[in-house]
């Protein structure tokens, strides 16, 4: 039985064609039409597909016409959605194309976050893909994927769910687009991925949404799970699991609230910062701590305010730490949550907010609380 892949294009590095006789952005038909059906020379699919060595020329001419034909100006413009391809026998993939206008990565907005999460779960649970592939920028793929698997829900275990991008553009030089697309659709294809939540695939290798982070932005290996493993690879046509994923966060409740600031915190910083925020709007807090989970002691007071007017503080750390409460440290340690802050439970602070917005659809800053404790 042919599995059905949806993919979905939102431009950006993956799609960028610079020296071509008509610079512009590649259409997801037009990133299929680089995906070679030439077997046998990419390790990474094995028999099922190769890539297009496309080493700086023209990609007008190297592929037909498609990118001459097809480059659109703005992102993708409206939904399109329908074109079909077979991706041969050998793969067994029928993939259905959309383009989606979308942010440049490094300024995606959380309402686009939020409108391609729930394509993805729309897309396995009522529409019956057995999964979907999602092309977006590496400058933030990780915030993208990670909002993706906390509102997953159900869908998770459907079908593989894969972001993937480039490091460089279409027409660069070595470029890893093509690969990272080959490799996505076949992995997002793959049974082993059920149950697995949303993964970032590139080189080959497949990432748990809640561990990876771009670490790179001068090289095509940019992303990392460090210190968590590499969950999987991409092997002879198949996604090969190399480690157990993370567990699955909470179900969603309720509509994720956007309105989540992040700030980062240094000694002696005015508590003001916090108040600013909230009196413009926002409806939780994330403060980027050190340590295991520390933050200057002159924000106490302002937290402990915060709480009671049921606006949740959540601490995270710009180091490593470990998945527990603040209550749950040695004495000395997380001395914020004496004055009501949540811990974020080894979350990076980024990754942390997309969470806080996620536990804010079940309530306020109690419901936050036992959301976090779940995760």
């Amino acid at each position: 039985m042919t599995a059905r892949v949806l993919l979905v294009a939102t431009g950006d590095v993956m799609a960028y064609a610079r020296r071509t006789s008509r610079p512009g952005l590649a259409t997801a038909d037009d990133l299929l039409a680089a995906v070679s059906r030439d077997p046998g020379t990419n390790p990474g699919v094995g028999s099922g597909g190769d890539l297009d060595a496309n080493h700086g020329t023209d990609l007008g001419a190297d592929l037909g016409g498609a990118l001459g034909a097809g480059f659109c100006s703005d992102l993708g413009g409206d939904l399109g959605r329908g074109s079909r391809w077979d991706l041969g026998a050998d793969l067994g993939l029928e993939v259905v194309t959309e383009d989606v206008r979308a942010e440049p990565s490094w300024d995606t907005s959380p309402a686009t976050m939020l409108a391609l999460a729930r394509r993805v779960r729309t897309a396995l649970l009522d529409e019956g893909f057995d999964g979907v592939v999602v092309t977006h920028g590496l400058d933030t793929v990780e915030e993208t994927a990670f909002l993706t698997d906390l509102l997953a829900g159900p869908a998770a275990h459907r079908g593989g769910i894969v972001f993937t991008g480039a490091a460089r553009p279409l027409d660069a030089l070595s470029s890893d687009g093509p690969r990272n697309l080959a490799s996505s659709l076949v992995a997002a294809a793959d049974p082993a991925l059920r149950g697995v939540g949303a993964v970032v695939c590139a080189g080959d290798e497949l990432h748990a949404a809640r561990w990876v982070t771009m670490v790179d932005a001068t090289a095509v290996t940019a992303l990392s799970s460090a210190p968590a493993p590499v969950l999987g690879r991409v092997v002879d046509g198949g996604a090969e699991m190399c480690a157990a994923p993370p567990p699955r966060p909470p179900e969603p409740e309720g509509e994720p609230e956007t309105n989540v600031t992040l700030i980062k915190t240094y000694p002696e910083m005015d508590p003001v910062l916090l108040t600013a925020v909230v009196d413009a709007g926002a409806r939780g807090v994330v403060l980027e701590g050190t340590g295991a989970g520390n933050v200057p002691v002159g924000l106490f007071a302002t937290i402990s305010e915060l709480a009671e007017w049921d606006i949740p503080v959540v601490v995270a750390s710009r180091c490593r730490t470990r998945a527990v409460p603040l209550e749950a440290l040695p004495p000395g340690y997380g001395l914020a949550a004496k004055v009501g802050a949540i811990g974020a439970r080894g979350l990076a602070p980024v990754k942390a907010r997309y969470a806080l917005m996620a536990a804010l659809g079940g309530g306020g800053r109690q419901a936050v609380r036992d959301w976090f404790a779940r995760l």
